[in-house]
């Protein structure tokens, strides 16, 4: 079980820029079912671009958690509403 609770928000900008990462993550994740180590060329880029991606996915949750000072929680993580920006913090029980 878990618990939920919205703790800030983030402009139409902030919404445009997280929704385009995460588009991108889960289309490099699903790519990477695809495509095999057979094709290095386009493993090895797919491998790169998927770690600059989560890296820059990583950055921003925590670039706006530390610029709102959003609520965090040891067991917890955030989400976003892509339609109104409210972010919430998913907590999972032990």
């Amino acid at each position: 079980m878990e618990t939920k609770k919205i703790v800030g928000q983030v402009t139409p900008e902030e919404i445009a820029e997280i929704q385009t990462l995460f588009e991108r993550k889960n289309g490099l994740t699903e790519l990477a079912k695809v495509v095999t180590a057979d094709n290095n060329e386009l493993y090895e880029k797919l491998v790169k671009d998927m770690g600059e991606t989560s890296t820059k996915f990583q950055q921003w949750w925590e670039q706006k958690s530390k610029q709102y000072g959003w609520e965090s929680h040891p067991r917890g993580n955030w989400e976003i509403n892509f339609q109104n920006g409210d972010i919430s913090l998913v907590v999972k029980d032990a």
